[in-house]
């Protein structure tokens, strides 16, 4: 009964019943057979697009327990077709890696250390420097006398991640408060 069974547990045996090339069943043992994908236990998938460079490669992020439990290329891609980069296949870490801040942190001029801000009053700091930069440095006529209508005093620099709807506002914002100086990290 042993030998029977250890005769039958043999994979070139298995072979002849339906994998003569031995790439299915015939080769897996039953600790392998017991494994799944991980992307398997996910709750939903999420197409989204490479944060890293200017390239845009897509991504599926599959979400399990309301976490992001796995990152992969998107094989619908047109621009990576399900590849990606060591950077992209390491995407994950950047949404979990324990040393990921969570707060906005501030460090005022001449300081030595960071403290945190709430976003409010964060986002109040912003747009009162904004508003005062392009107050002092608005140019309603260039040297020649001819009318720009424009701050020299701030520049934007969008990222390779933005969609296009998200540069069509950037651009709009920029333009209408007179910022000439735009660009995109694709293009640097």
């Amino acid at each position: 009964m042993k030998l029977g069974k250890l005769i039958a547990s043999w994979p070139v045996l298995r072979q002849l019943d339906g994998d003569p090339l031995g790439l299915g069943k015939a080769v897996q043992s039953p600790a392998q057979a017991a494994l799944h994908a991980r992307t398997g236990d996910a709750e939903h998938v999420v197409k989204s697009v490479c944060p890293y460079c200017a390239v845009g490669c897509g991504q599926l992020v599959y979400v399990r327990n309301g976490k992001v439990d796995q990152i992969e290329g998107d094989p619908d891609s047109p621009i990576s077709r399900g590849r990606l980069c060591p950077k992209g296949a390491a995407s994950k870490s950047l949404v979990t890696g324990p040393n990921r801040e969570y707060r906005v942190k501030y460090r005022s001029p001449n300081g030595t250390a960071w403290e945190e801000l709430d976003l409010d009053r964060a986002m109040d700091m912003i747009a009162d420097r904004v508003i005062e930069t392009r107050r002092a440095t608005w140019q309603e006529k260039n040297d020649s006398g001819k009318a720009v209508d424009r701050t020299m005093g701030i520049a934007m620099l969008g990222g390779a991640t933005l969609d296009n709807e998200e540069n069509y506002l950037i651009k709009k914002l920029a333009m209408g408060l007179g910022i000439v100086q735009v660009e995109n990290q694709a293009r640097i």
